[in-house]
């Protein structure tokens, strides 16, 4: 039971890093060559890879709860202020996530960290 993320371009290296030494599945949009995205392709490329999106982009939850409002799927998206929370909090918030909920879990949800 866990899920994979899908990094935002605007996630700082750090948290990426200190996810995977912990061995959680992460996908950059940088590493998927999408750097540059519009996010409603960012959003679309997470659900098409059925990966929970984690960003510190505001813009990303307005998408987020359009598509909740229109009954559209995603695999949820996890949301850090950029400001809110320091990396490795953040780091160990995120591998909870990843590693003790499912898509079945995730889906159309927004989560706030911290908790």
């Amino acid at each position: 039971m866990s899920i994979a993320l899908y990094m935002d371009e605007n996630v700082p290296r750090q948290i990426t890093v200190g996810l995977r030494l912990r061995d959680v599945d992460i996908l950059t949009v940088q590493e998927d060559e999408r750097a540059g995205t519009l996010d409603p392709q960012v959003l679309a490329r997470a659900t098409e890879l059925q990966r929970v999106l984690f960003s510190r982009d505001d813009d990303l939850l307005t998408l987020a709860h359009q598509r909740q409002k229109d009954g559209v799927a995603f695999p949820g998206v996890v949301y850090s202020h950029p400001q809110g929370i320091g990396i490795g909090d953040c780091v160990r918030e995120l591998e909870i996530i990843a590693k003790a909920s499912t898509l079945e879990d995730t889906l159309n949800q927004v989560q706030y960290l911290p908790f």
